[in-house]
């Protein structure tokens, strides 16, 4: 019986799913090691002003001893990989949270702020990519690159800052801190604001929910549009170059219905491939933007655990951001399959 070669590619790239993650684990757990400074003498010193170096020193160790990170680190990483494989991401050493209930509390305002953002850069960067491609060496097309080459060059907490600075401080038009008012009462169900919204039949949460996501997923999408309108403008143009289409204008087709049948499907490809990355680029992006609006994602609570050299934390959420990332990537290479069933039967 012949296999199904999409079958095929599909099941290898998701098998490629625990190796990634391996590898990433594994990569983080050396890392953080490595860094200077260590949880057990942060615990030690924490809220003691009083003792001395000695103190300390004594403490931490025994700290150290109670965590296991007095242990070689073989043991350590065995006894990590261990624990992963049985589902346990362990406890946060500051306070003792379950490391899966802080992802489970945080994960969904990073995918939120993630998915609004990648949608507006595929909007703002589709539209303005086409409108170029369509009016090459034009005005229009001058500037419309010349301001995506303004927002791919600005980082991402420069635009943060800016877009507080005007919008927040000088107009007063968005919130720029958090995600919902503090004067909401908000119990999350599944902590997705809009879901919630919806299960809870609170519609007063759905307003001030968007306005204080507004500035943070502006400020993610403005950069990612920029490239994806460079991307976009040129696989148009290539298309455009192609027999088939100069057959379709001679025929008589106006340039709306050569775009829409001919132009997009064909330039599609280079263009999807393109949004699976800048979907990962987005959410290491979330981390600074996170940080710059104090926004409870993953991104906030992965630079609070590096801070405090909170290992269980950084990894955990470093797994989490890579499986969303690994995910969305297969998923593009499913979506090449729908587009361009050829792909499938290489």
């Amino acid at each position: 019986m012949t296999r199904n070669p999409a079958t095929r590619t599909i099941a290898l790239r998701l098998l490629t799913v625990p190796l990634v993650l391996w590898a990433l684990a594994t990569l983080v757990f050396v890392a953080l090691r490595f860094l200077p400074g260590s949880p057990a003498t942060s615990l030690a010193a924490g809220g003691a002003s009083d003792q001395s170096a000695e103190q300390i020193t004594a403490n931490a160790d025994q700290i150290s001893e109670s965590l296991g990170l007095s242990q070689p680190l073989p043991v350590q990483y065995l006894t990590y990989l261990g624990d992963l494989i049985r589902g346990d991401f362990g406890s946060s050493y500051f306070g003792g949270n379950d490391v899966l209930s802080l992802l489970r509390s945080a994960l969904p305002a990073t995918i939120e702020l993630t998915v609004a953002a990648m949608l507006a850069a595929v909007v703002i960067g589709g539209v303005s990519g086409l409108v170029a491609a369509l009016r090459k060496d034009t005005p229009v097309d001058t500037g419309i690159r010349a301001a995506a080459t303004v927002t791919f060059s600005l980082p991402w907490f420069a635009l943060g800052v800016l877009g507080i600075v005007v919008f927040g401080v000088w107009l007063g038009w968005l919130p720029v801190l958090g995600r919902l008012p503090n004067r909401l009462e908000y119990e999350p169900l599944t902590n997705f604001v809009l879901l919630d919204a919806v299960l809870q039949d609170r519609p007063e949460l759905i307003w001030p929910w968007i306005q204080h996501l507004i500035l943070p997923a502006a400020t993610l999408a403005l950069s990612t549009a920029g490239f994806i309108t460079r991307i976009v403008r040129a696989s148009v143009l290539e298309v455009l170059g192609d027999d088939f289409v100069r057959t379709a204008q001679m025929k008589g087709l106006g340039e709306g219905q050569v775009v829409r049948k001919h132009v997009l499907r064909n330039a599609s490809l280079p263009i999807i491939t393109v949004l699976g990355l800048q979907f990962g680029t987005l959410l290491g992006g979330s981390t600074v933007t996170e940080t710059v609006f104090s926004y409870p994602g993953v991104g906030v609570l992965l630079v609070d655990a590096v801070l405090q050299r909170d290992y269980p934390v950084v990894q955990g959420a470093a797994l989490a951001i890579a499986l969303l990332f690994v995910l969305v990537n297969a998923a593009v290479d499913v979506l090449y399959l729908v587009l361009d069933p050829r792909l499938g039967k290489s």
